[in-house]
């Protein structure tokens, strides 16, 4: 099978030598840009890019401009790097359609894991069929949940929320990828589904259910 390309975009190149090391320790090929017009002519140029890590503070064309320039072309993956911790950057990162969000400085373990989540979600790495976290075990395959080697009843679309949170570890998810990702694009609903959702789930799952933080304003996170 070919591997996997991820464009990694910053301008320290310190920084995109460390990215690069540990993606292409877990099999995918690196290409690199140094700034935000470099990166634009090589997304364009080579066209099969399976996913972009790109910082936001960049000389000649910042992470905001890159973003908007290839979101006028392509919906692939976008994950920002940024040195603030701001809400409102983040806010904003939503709104152009970036999907996840990494503050610096950051593991590139945890790096890793969120590149190998977006691209599970995007179908272009083959999903696992049994996920362990926090003591919970649950099977797609079997369709089955335990705690601690006890079975939980879970309904078809609890079972769906906690395999799309365990799926997206450490990930802060707003209220409309979930929607969009455990409802699809074909729900009308609002985002109070996913609350009462959330809420059966989180009681379900006893002690566990601490492991599905909220997010104030935005949706929840599934932390261990």
């Amino acid at each position: 099978m070919e591997k996997l390309k991820i464009l990694v975009v910053d301008d320290e190149s310190r920084m995109r030598k460390l990215v690069r090391d540990f993606l292409v320790k877990n099999n995918y090929e690196v290409l690199e840009a140094g700034d935000g017009e470099q990166a634009v002519d090589i997304f364009f140029e080579q066209k099969d890019i399976a996913l972009i890590i790109l910082d936001v503070m960049m000389p000649k064309m910042d992470g905001w401009q890159v973003c908007r320039e290839i979101r006028g072309y392509s919906k692939v993956p976008i994950i920002m790097l940024t040195a603030k911790g701001d809400e409102r950057d983040e806010l904003q990162g939503f709104e152009l359609g970036v999907d996840e969000y990494v503050t610096k400085p950051f593991s590139p373990k945890i790096l890793v894991a969120r590149v190998e989540a977006i691209l599970r979600r995007s179908n272009l790495l083959a999903s696992e069929d049994v996920l362990k976290a926090g003591g919970i075990e649950l099977n797609k395959a079997a369709h089955q949940v335990s705690i601690d080697g006890h079975d939980v009843e879970l309904s078809y679309k609890e079972f769906e929320l906690l395999a799309y949170f365990m799926e997206n570890q450490g990930i802060a998810l707003s209220r409309e990828k979930i929607l969009n990702n455990v409802w699809n694009y074909d729900y009308f609903g609002d985002a109070r589904t996913i609350d009462t959702h959330v809420k059966k789930l989180r009681s379900k799952l006893g002690e566990k259910g601490e492991l599905i933080k909220t997010i104030w304003g935005m949706g929840y996170k599934f932390e261990v």
